[in-house]
């Protein structure tokens, strides 16, 4: 079932967060990016945005991103959000991509503990797309930010 964004205020002062989206499915990723957006803005979190053509070339940046930061230092990114939009078509391409992105996002997020949010959807059809990316209330952006924000506070409680 669908469940609509829960939005807890989180303080992100003096954290940098790091998105990385596709500009496959523009419309809905560009929605999902705006509201990711404002949600770490709104924290007061600092953001740098990488653009990259399709999902599958997010996990290539977001390694980089991860191995570039230093812990402690002012180049440290508390987490990695990683927006892209698959829609499955009449062949079995798009889940081979949302299998290798995702297996590949994790494999980041271990090896260089930092979190890596994990909003690639693989969608069945345009419905899901907009229910998900340009709703107010179901917004995986809105979710993917607070998710790094909330996954931030833990890792350096740690």
């Amino acid at each position: 079932m669908l469940q609509k964004n829960a939005r807890e205020k989180l303080d992100a002062r003096d954290r940098r967060f790091a998105i990385v989206a596709s500009t496959y499915n523009a419309r809905y990723v560009n929605a999902m990016l705006r509201a990711a957006t404002a949600e770490i803005r709104r924290a007061g979190g600092s953001l740098q945005i990488v653009r990259v053509p399709g999902a599958y070339e997010i996990p290539v940046v977001a390694a980089k991103l991860a191995r570039a930061s230093r812990p402690a230092t002012d180049d440290s990114i508390s987490a990695i959000i990683c927006l892209g939009v698959i829609l499955r078509g009449a062949t079995t391409h798009a889940a081979h991509i949302g299998e290798a992105v995702s297996n590949a996002l994790v494999q980041i997020q271990i090896q260089h503990e930092i979190p890596v949010i994990h909003e690639v959807l693989l969608l069945e059809n345009e419905q899901q797309a907009r229910e998900r990316c340009l709703s107010r209330t179901h917004n995986r952006g809105i979710e993917a930010a607070q998710t790094a924000l909330a996954m931030a506070r833990i890792m350096s409680g740690l």
